[in-house]
């Protein structure tokens, strides 16, 4: 199990988190939680006004940080009964996203009851479980949740390179270096081959012959047909790219 993995664990998500910011686009820097509900006291090290409004977040120490992260994420996740890796996936997308969706998607991957809280039987199922897949399988459901947000567009480049190095340190922990280099080419291979898709326009896997009969189409409609279908190819594309890259870090740091 887990015990003693706090700090490492805290140590890899400040590395995702900058010092103090206010970009009033982002709901989390405002104390309601949404854009220009509440007052824009904005974030720290992770430490969000909309998560706790009543701190004044600037003025935040890191010993006080490091105590909230204990006593907000961790100790809810039951980070120290957790496997390894699996710990640090569960943390790090509760602090981006709230405990219990990160709980949730959890308990989705082990095939247990969905409640958001996780008890004896979220962490028996974990125990039993292959960790290396239940890092990539909730890793894969945090990033279809951002994908569906309204902001995805704003902060979603910054969010895939965040997960996609969150993976790769919490598979690290519990992988060897061959399995490591592997998982970097799995990523590197559909990364390639959903590009490849996006270039022709009809999708990886997908013959001439197959393609969408546009010749009657308006140019704005052709446009429009080509964007939708691009688009999602285009996305998965970046999102394997980074998955490969800091894959191949890791395996080079093995």
């Amino acid at each position: 199990m887990a015990k003693g993995n706090f700090q490492p664990a805290l140590a890899d998500v400040l590395v995702h988190e900058g010092g103090f910011t206010a970009d009033p686009r982002d709901p989390g820097n405002w104390t309601g939680g949404k854009r220009g509900v509440g007052v824009l006291k904005g974030t720290k090290r992770g430490i969000s006004a909309a998560a706790f409004p009543h701190l004044e977040i600037k003025n935040l120490t890191d010993n006080q940080i490091a105590d909230i992260y204990h006593g907000k994420y961790w100790v809810p996740i039951r980070g120290d009964d957790l496997p390894a890796g699996v710990d640090l996936s569960t943390m790090d997308y509760g602090v981006n996203s709230g405990v219990s969706r990160s709980a949730k998607d959890l308990q989705r991957v082990l095939g247990v009851g969905v409640d958001g809280r996780i008890g004896p039987v979220t962490l028996l199922a974990s125990k039993r479980a292959d960790p290396r897949v239940v890092i990539k399988g909730h890793c894969g459901r945090r990033m279809s949740f951002l994908r569906s947000l309204a902001i995805w567009n704003t902060f979603g480049k910054g969010w895939s390179r965040r997960v996609a190095g969150v993976e790769a340190k919490a598979l690290s922990w519990v992988s060897s270096k061959a399995q490591l280099e592997s998982d970097a080419k799995a990523a590197r291979d559909k990364a390639v081959a959903q590009g490849g898709g996006a270039a022709v326009g009809t999708g990886s896997g997908v013959g001439v012959d197959q393609a969408p009969d546009l010749s009657g189409l308006p140019l704005w409609a052709i446009v429009a047909v080509v964007a939708v279908i691009v688009a999602p190819l285009i996305i998965r594309a970046i999102v394997n790219a980074q998955r490969a890259s800091a894959l191949a870090q890791a395996a080079k740091e093995a």
